[in-house]
């Protein structure tokens, strides 16, 4: 036992025990758990959020492209592995705050009809079990939470608000104003990005060149550690225990109940004492964490009876376009703040949904060569001067096959073949196609792989039928009654827009659900 309650004990757990007790704990502290805990740090409950990593550093590596990218400084994942044997690092990072610690803090709406069974040209996406409405209000307090700013009015798929943004939007660099005037004489309809910073008045964010890919070193990104459990941690009722791998759920002999958590703390093994367990591990290794808690009550797997628990894995279709101008440098220091959904729906632009293109943080030499390893870094650097740099996303559609395994020895195995994959290649085109249009003659794009797990969903789908979905609409599992999943593992389909301010809308909605379980 252990006295981490007690009068004037700190945030975040310090000494050494064999057991913890909460009333909650919450494991994970991304966009889902650090959510969670802001969302239960009112309640009186003593909320135990449980974090793999510790915290990352501010330090002056942070903003430098060499060590992010060429030397892999912030990638702390383990190495995952295909069904065809093949290694990969995943780009997961375990830190206090999760992969949001070094995201591109783009944060839009799912629009209305991504709730909607949406029909692409390689098959169905499937509606979910509550609609957009339901989700509004906390997508506005979302939006508040995380420091949204945006403009409504210029993007033709925009979802209906109850609100204007908290924040206006992030200006343009006079070349990406240049360029919005170029597409809408194309008669698109380009609008300013969503994107959680800190420019209020008085706020710290510099508007560099290194915040898309970045760790933040002024802590001015919208992260969950930032917005949400640093705020959360200043409640007496909510703790966090750093460094601690959790591997199992164990239940009573009934299966409808977890009653303790194994964990290992610093190498050596402890147990928590829960009366309610949210997972926030990102989808992938949620659905892991289940299936590694099997038992005579789950022998498949924990809350599994579906076997959906691993399936339906999405990563989304994501491609990077630099369009190259040869002819005039782009002096844009913050460029991300622009994007473009004229492709995302069947009408006057495209008769199938493609997706999103929205554009990136200035890509740099260092990050190009891990792509393009035999191109001398001064060719990717004159290239990199010269050029507008977007990052395209398609639809993944769920597919049962798609999965994650338990590999030998308790390491992850991806079994995932994109679906789809006819439309990004149609994105790209357009892409392309809307560049050239615009004054820049050289278009070249990179697909990105597997490798690439930012936007993970799908593997403990929602939904009200008990036989085909793992959790209800409020991410409380149908056959344990104190468990919760709470990250894009429940996403019924993936939709083509970043997923991270949905989960976090999801999140304090969720949170009321767990607040008041018996």
């Amino acid at each position: 036992m252990t006295g981490i309650w007690g009068p004037g004990t700190p945030p975040v757990v310090r000494d050494d025990a064999t057991r913890y007790d909460a009333d909650i704990v919450v494991i994970g502290s991304g966009a889902g758990g650090a959510t969670m805990a802001w969302a239960l740090a009112g309640t009186g409950a003593r909320v135990l959020v449980v974090e793999r990593g510790g915290f990352l550093p501010r330090e002056e590596a942070n903003w430098s492209p060499q060590a992010v990218f060429a030397d892999a400084r912030y990638r702390n994942a383990e190495t995952w592995h295909t069904t065809a044997g093949t290694a990969f690092t995943p780009a997961a990072h375990y830190y206090v705050g999760g992969t949001t610690k070094v995201y591109g803090a783009s944060l839009p709406r799912l629009r209305e009809s991504d709730f909607d069974a949406v029909d692409h040209l390689d098959g169905t996406s499937p509606a979910w079990p509550f609609d957009y409405g339901e989700l509004e209000p906390y997508y506005a307090e979302a939006e508040r939470l995380y420091r949204v700013h945006g403009q409504c009015g210029h993007d033709p798929t925009e979802p209906s608000r109850s609100g204007p943004y908290p924040h206006p939007p992030v200006a343009h660099a006079p070349r990406i104003a240049e360029l919005e005037q170029r597409l809408r004489a194309q008669g698109l309809h380009p609008y300013p990005l969503e994107l959680g910073v800190d420019l209020a008045e008085g706020g710290t964010c510099v508007r560099c060149d290194t915040c898309d890919g970045f760790p933040c070193r002024v802590g001015a990104k919208s992260d969950a550690e930032t917005r949400a459990l640093r705020p959360a941690l200043r409640a007496p009722t909510v703790r966090l225990l750093t460094h601690t791998y959790v591997s199992r759920l164990c239940t009573d002999p009934s299966g409808g109940i977890v009653t303790t958590v194994e964990a290992h703390r610093n190498g050596h093994p402890v147990t928590i004492v829960a009366g309610t367990v949210v997972v926030s591990c990102g989808a992938v290794n949620s659905a892991a964490l289940l299936l590694r808690s099997a038992s005579s009550a789950h022998p498949d797997g924990l809350s599994n009876g579906s076997g959906l628990v691993g399936r339906n894995l999405m990563l989304h279709h994501n491609s990077m376009l630099m369009a190259v101008d040869p002819r005039h440098r782009n002096p844009s220091v913050f460029q991300k703040t622009l994007a473009v959904n004229d492709f995302y729906r069947a009408g006057d632009h495209t008769p199938h949904p493609l997706g999103n293109l929205q554009l990136m943080g200035k890509v740099h030499p260092a990050a190009m060569a891990t792509a393009h390893p035999r191109v001398p870094r001064r060719v990717l650097g004159e290239l990199a001067d010269r050029s507008v740099d977007w990052w395209l996303i398609s639809e993944d559609l769920p597919r049962p096959e798609n999965r994650v395994l338990l590999g030998s020895g308790g390491g992850m195995t991806l079994d995932w073949h994109p679906v789809n994959a006819r439309a990004h290649r149609r994105l790209v085109r357009q892409g392309a196609r809307m560049m050239r249009r615009a004054g820049y003659p050289l278009v070249l794009t990179h697909r990105m792989g597997i490798e690439h797990t930012g936007h993970q969903c799908g593997t403990t789908v929602a939904g009200h039928d008990p036989a085909h979905s793992v959790l209800d609409p409020y991410c409380r599992s149908h056959e344990v009654r104190n468990l919760f999943v709470v990250d894009g593992g429940f996403f019924p389909s993936s939709a083509a827009v970043n997923p991270t301010l949905t989960i976090v809308a999801q999140a304090l909605r969720a949170g009321r659900d767990a607040a008041v379980l018996p």
